[in-house]
């Protein structure tokens, strides 16, 4: 029996950060625990909604609705942005705790400041990985070649002094590396088949749940045409979604194929018009209720995110992975992998490209006793009560009893 505690969450305002780990803080407060969810203002409500405590922050990072484009092209384009981000929210965050320091500390894994005041304040932290974690040997295979050429810059090498002088500052002599990428305990948010080299990661440290997901009835129903043979669903998530070439190819792959139905999700940052003329079996959104569409779709055409490929494989859709970003291109080869999906590089995915790989993937018996076996294995993760178990299972000792 776990006693009541106080347990803060720590995030950044993405969707693919947040999203993840809400089922989890909905449980843990429904279990009578008082939790604290810090995070920006463009996402305090989905964080609100949950029943935590918001304790917002100000954030200079790119929000979820910015052009992706803001966080440039290089690789320490993209990691510079977090430490400026977590130099500047370590006070904030450490004021808006004074007096009321947690039992137990969450975080997503671009959470920095999380870690440094679990430190200062000497209690245990949870890290919550919405994607893929290290594994023996990751160092080797992944992160020294990635990092080989900015390490000889002078701006690489001005990045990780910086990172050591602020962790030095905070009392933390780790390096750098480790301690983004070794965390000492950590729950994975996705399905352990999504996992690379799964085999060799460290079950001592990290625990696969397997995906948390909710009630998604507020975010609305989808019907499926009666006429409809086939549907299909294009979707690259909410951020990585300025392709109208791509949605274009789509519209010619699949729209003229007898009885297919096609569901184009576009995002907020494409103009319907940028499209062209689309025949009525064609409807485009900006949003859609991708998880209500999948449970009737027979095809998924997707980035490879994290949380798209994790409900691709709950619900036994087959999927045309064409990756945009960072972890999308492992996923999609572990897709593909899985003999569930077929990956096409962004450059290749023509429309011919795309027809073939469709009418190579539906109705194929083996394709779907593939995933019908995903599935089943997912289903024996826990999900939402394992991770809160686990979480619990991390109080201090006298929250226990």
């Amino acid at each position: 029996m776990t006693a009541p505690a106080h347990i803060a969450m720590f995030s950044i305002a993405a969707h693919g950060h947040v999203n993840p780990s809400l089922e989890v803080i909905r449980e843990l407060v429904a279990r009578g625990h008082r939790v604290t969810y810090a995070i920006p203002p463009a996402l305090a409500a989905k964080a609100a909604g949950t029943g935590a405590e918001v304790r917002p922050w100000h954030s200079t990072l790119p929000g979820p609705d910015d052009d992706p484009a803001a966080w440039g092209t290089t690789l320490l384009d993209n990691v510079e942005p977090f430490l400026d981000d977590a130099v500047q929210a370590l006070p904030q965050l450490a004021d808006a705790y004074a007096g009321d320091e947690p039992d137990l500390v969450l975080h997503d894994i671009a959470s920095y400041p999380a870690r440094v005041l679990a430190h200062r304040w000497g209690v245990p932290a949870v890290s919550l990985s919405p994607n893929l974690v290290a594994w023996e040997g990751y160092e080797e295979e992944v992160a020294e070649p990635m990092w080989a050429e900015p390490k000889r810059t002078e701006r690489g090498r001005a990045y990780y002094a910086r990172f050591t002088d602020w962790l030095t500052e905070n009392g933390i002599t780790e390096h750098p590396d480790p301690f983004l990428g070794r965390p000492a305990r950590s729950l994975v948010l996705i399905p352990r088949a999504l996992q690379p080299h799964a085999d060799r990661v460290d079950a001592t440290v990290h625990s696969f749940v397997g995906a948390c997901r909710g009630d998604r009835t507020a975010q609305g129903d989808w019907r499926r045409p009666v006429d409809a043979a086939k549907v299909v669903l294009v979707s690259l998530g909410s951020a990585f979604t300025r392709q109208p070439a791509l949605y274009r190819a789509c519209v010619d792959a699949f729209a003229g194929l007898p009885g297919w139905h096609v569901v184009l999700q576009i995002g907020r940052h494409v103009d319907p018009a940028e499209l062209g003329p689309v025949p009525g079996n064609v409807e485009v959104s900006s949003w859609v209720p991708q998880l209500a569409v999948l449970r009737q779709a027979d095809l998924f055409v997707t980035h490879a995110g994290a949380g798209g490929s994790q409900e691709g494989l709950a619900t036994a859709t087959p999927m045309i992975a064409v990756p945009q970003a960072v972890d999308q291109f492992g996923n999609a080869d572990l897709l593909q992998g899985l003999g569930v999906a077929r990956h096409l590089p962004r450059e290749q995915a023509t429309a011919e490209a795309l027809r073939a790989a469709a009418l190579a993937l539906v109705d194929d018996p083996e394709v779907a006793r593939r995933l019908a076996a995903v599935r089943a294995g997912m289903a024996q993760e826990g999900g939402t009560r394992r991770a809160a178990d686990l979480v619990e299972a991390e109080l201090p000792t006298g929250r226990r009893q």
